[in-house]
């Protein structure tokens, strides 16, 4: 009886055995989760990247307009938060405003509450793109998801989600 494919030996399991030939009194276990993991997170930001493409967005843009989206109208936060929300520095912040204020994606107002610093906002473009980018996405990754059963992606999401929280 053939194995089915699931159960043969994937790239994963071939370095594993090569290993464990090297290094026999070593458990490698973990490899078996953890490089599935970043295989996994290698083919989801290409799915991402060829989303947001498609969008006319790179994956930096989006980052900074969905982080805008996700507020209520008008859709707009300080550099500040936006930097918070999207974990850069503040001069890749600087840069990243510039090129979306330049596309007509997001712009800058004076924030009324504080008269010497600024609130960005999206704008109508800004949330076509950044909406079109996040159908993409889903719709990729559904088609990704698709080989696994509802109640498989929600065991997965409960494990994964133990698994990223801070220790």
């Amino acid at each position: 009886m053939n194995p089915r494919p699931s159960e043969r030996d994937d790239e994963v399991d071939l370095l594993i055995d090569a290993w464990s030939r090297r290094l026999p009194d070593t458990d490698l276990s973990p490899l078996d989760v953890m490089s599935r993991l970043r295989r996994a997170a290698n083919r989801l930001a290409k799915l991402r990247a060829a989303a947001f493409k498609d969008a006319g967005l790179a994956s930096w843009e989006f980052d900074v307009l969905a982080a805008l989206r996700r507020q209520e109208e008008p859709h707009e936060l300080s550099p500040a938060q936006l930097i918070s929300a999207t974990m850069i520095g503040s001069a890749a912040m600087t840069n990243r405003l510039e090129n979306l204020v330049a596309r007509g994606l997001v712009e800058r107002r004076p924030n009324p509450r504080d008269g010497r610093s600024v609130l960005v906002r999206l704008r109508p473009e800004g949330i076509e793109r950044v909406d079109e980018a996040m159908r993409g996405l889903v719709e990729r990754e559904a088609v990704e998801l698709g080989a696994l059963s509802r109640d498989d992606q929600a065991a997965l999401a409960r494990l994964l989600r133990l698994l990223s929280q801070d220790q």
